[in-house]
């Protein structure tokens, strides 16, 4: 057996700390359109239907995105994958802040949701080298708690730039950014060592990895289920500054700052989701339900919260509502992810993980673009906190009585290659 030196612990903290800035700073590029919406719906002469649209077309673009980026990220690893998807959508966001007209402003928007597609496929996949099954659903919560700590920081920050800089300027001043993180991802980050072992034919990307995954139901029932939960919190990421602008007649300043108490209570959420995962499964409850169980009773809290806010209850009763909802969907949101490493095989977990999020891509896209049809038709948001509620009930049964025990990935063919060995203090300073 080859003895390799082990990579020191340093390391792994890095390769965390570094996804957690990229999923922040890319959910800041996210938010900036939903931050300076009204903005630049006054300077191109927008209704609220075609910025639906525009907010909706990155999440389209994701979703096409998503398969191609899951099956490329189990293949070649994070390192570049990521550096280059940074490259990408910093180049999308310092352009949507230069494009004078509203057709380059999609066009920006489509390359943004392209780049920004291999970083939590890839991420994971780096996780789930790094990490033993016992601790991926902390760090998993830590890194899908990005997704909400960045539309939490986005506010203040984004509103501070845009006051002295406008919209345009916000815009390339994160794409800037966004562009030097992605050059401190190539510089620092590398795979941990695999181990030596005797060369095999590579096996089909399309017949033994994507084509094995669509066969089975499991991967059917996680998309269909992870759809719910980002047009649930994806319609707070979009809309939610607009939302108080309008319900409750606040500045844009106002509403994006207090926007961001809700985004802060998802963050908190996202890590309770991974902790209490890992603690479940600590305690001796099946890998698959140990995701699924807290996944479908946070999902069935948040559907109600959502639901409440339709109700005239003023504005503090409403913000409780509203950080309720994010908080426990951040509970879901990890939750699911830590579900795509239990049901896949590690070598496919990044694959499993494009075909789930391609379902959450469509929720993602279908929110915002419901949600403006359905404000400009009403006249008023509670149609469509309605509407994400039944969403959310239907994503808790999908997964209550879609999911099996048997669906968890011990029970599937075992690996087809060898998986990364990880850091053991037995080892005594090595990897074997």
């Amino acid at each position: 057996m080859t003895v390799i030196p082990a990579i020191p612990g340093w390391r792994r903290r890095l390769s965390v700390s570094l996804l957690v800035m990229a999923g922040c700073i890319s959910y800041i590029d996210r938010a900036a359109l939903s931050i300076g919406n009204t903005a630049i719906m006054s300077s191109m002469h927008m209704s609220y239907t075609g910025m639906g649209w525009l907010l909706s077309v990155f999440a389209w673009a994701y979703l096409v995105s998503q398969i191609p980026a899951g099956l490329l990220a189990d293949r070649l690893g994070g390192r570049m994958l990521l550096g280059a998807g940074l490259c990408l959508w910093s180049c999308a966001q310092i352009g949507f802040g230069l494009m004078p007209g509203v057709a380059g402003l999609f066009v920006c928007r489509i390359l943004l949701g392209m780049g920004e597609s291999p970083l939590f496929l890839a991420g994971t996949r780096v996780l789930v080298r790094w990490f033993p099954p016992e601790e991926r659903g902390t760090v998993i919560g830590l890194f899908n708690g990005s997704a909400a700590l960045g539309p939490a920081l986005a506010p203040p920050l984004l509103l501070a730039i845009m006051a002295f800089q406008g919209w345009r300027g916000m815009s390339v001043s994160i794409g800037i950014l966004s562009l030097l993180l992605g050059l401190v991802w190539v510089l620092y980050y590398r795979d941990p060592t695999r181990t030596a072992s005797a060369p095999s034919p590579p096996p089909s990307i399309l017949r033994d990895d994507l084509g094995y995954l669509l066969r089975q139901r499991s991967s059917w029932i996680v998309t269909a289920g992870f759809a719910g939960i980002i047009y649930l919190t994806w319609l707070y990421a979009t809309w939610l500054p607009a939302w108080l602008q309008s319900a409750y007649h606040l500045t844009a300043t106002q509403a994006g700052l207090l926007s961001a108490l809700p985004q802060i209570c998802g963050f908190a959420g996202n890590l309770t989701g991974g902790v209490l995962s890992d603690r479940l499964m600590a305690r001796g409850m099946g890998r698959l339900d140990a995701c699924r169980r807290p996944l479908v009773i946070s999902m069935v809290v948040a559907a109600v919260m959502t639901g409440l806010t339709a109700l005239d209850t003023g504005l503090s009763i409403s913000m409780v509502f509203m950080a309720a909802a994010l908080f426990a969907g951040g509970v879901a949101m990890s939750a699911g992810w830590t579900l795509g490493t239990v049901i896949a095989a590690e070598h496919r977990v990044a694959t499993l993980e494009a075909i789930q999020n391609t379902g959450g891509s469509l929720g993602g896209a279908l929110a915002p673009v419901m949600t403006g049809i359905m404000v400009d038709h009403f006249g008023s948001f509670a149609p469509s906190m309605l509407v994400a509620c039944g969403v959310g009930l239907t994503c808790a049964a999908i997964y209550q009585f879609g999911l099996r025990e048997t669906d968890a990935s011990d029970r599937h063919a075992p690996f087809s290659v060898s998986p990364f060995s990880l850091p053991d203090p037995a080892n005594q300073g090595t990897i074997k």
